[in-house]
């Protein structure tokens, strides 16, 4: 266990994580419902612009689950450190090899400015930054930003979620050069229709980027989905 995780969350949560079963799509990342081979169709990959590459995400965020209750003790416990830990977690996971060879930085989502205050740190920076460690690529904190005020996706239904978010973010002129032609890597805490994500993707292909990939601590079970306990057998 290293500094950032000792007396934050305790090893036994970590391992209590409800990992992503596989198989999984190459592209998005999500597991395949049984008795769909691996070449179908992924129906979550619907979600997803043709410029993102690959998703990908370290757990399961379920309710009452341990993904969930990290997520919260960084959000709302203001468990800062605990950052590194979810990042180590999501550098851990397997991508296409050409994400691996092409990557050139990782973004993280800029928070509102009024949430940012309140809260005191945007969960997403921090995560990026101990990302960009890891994986030993620059953190750009500051290409990416907020151009409006937007609403809590957290009780939005997924059409309500598109609209709230689409425009809401943009990249400053000053970022314009680093990302024009670069594969980057789109951090957020929870992915669960997209749509935050596909808005900051959007942003930064207007302003020049080649193609994005999602990294993400946690991922919303759709539909369907069966998350199960670490260690616990399908039944």
């Amino acid at each position: 266990m290293d500094d950032a995780e000792a007396g934050v969350v305790c090893g036994l949560c970590w391992a209590r994580l409800e990992l992503l079963p596989h198989p999984q799509c190459a592209r998005c990342g999500h597991p395949i419902p049984r008795g769909l081979p691996p070449s179908a169709r992924c129906a979550w990959c619907k979600l997803l612009p043709p410029y993102v590459r690959a998703v990908r995400s370290a757990c399961w965020v379920a309710r009452d689950g341990a993904g969930a209750a990290v997520v919260h003790a960084l959000k709302y416990a203001g468990w800062r450190p605990v950052a590194r830990g979810m990042a180590a977690r999501i550098a851990r996971v397997g991508w296409p090899r050409d994400v691996l060879e092409e990557r050139a930085a990782v973004v993280p989502v800029p928070l509102a400015a009024a949430r940012e205050r309140e809260r005191g740190f945007n969960q997403s920076r921090e995560m990026a930054l101990a990302l960009g460690e890891n994986w030993r690529l620059p953190a750009w904190d500051d290409a990416l930003v907020r151009t409006r005020a937007t609403q809590s996706q957290t009780r939005l239904t997924p059409a309500d979620r598109l609209v709230n978010v689409t425009g809401a973010f943009g990249v400053p002129p000053t970022a314009r050069g680093r990302v024009q032609g670069a594969h980057i890597v789109l951090v957020d805490d929870v992915i669960t229709t997209a749509a935050t994500l596909n808005a900051c993707a959007a942003a930064l292909v207007a302003a020049g980027a080649r193609i994005v990939s999602y990294a993400t601590f946690g991922r919303a079970p759709s539909a369907g989905d069966r998350v199960h306990p670490r260690g616990a057998q399908p039944q």
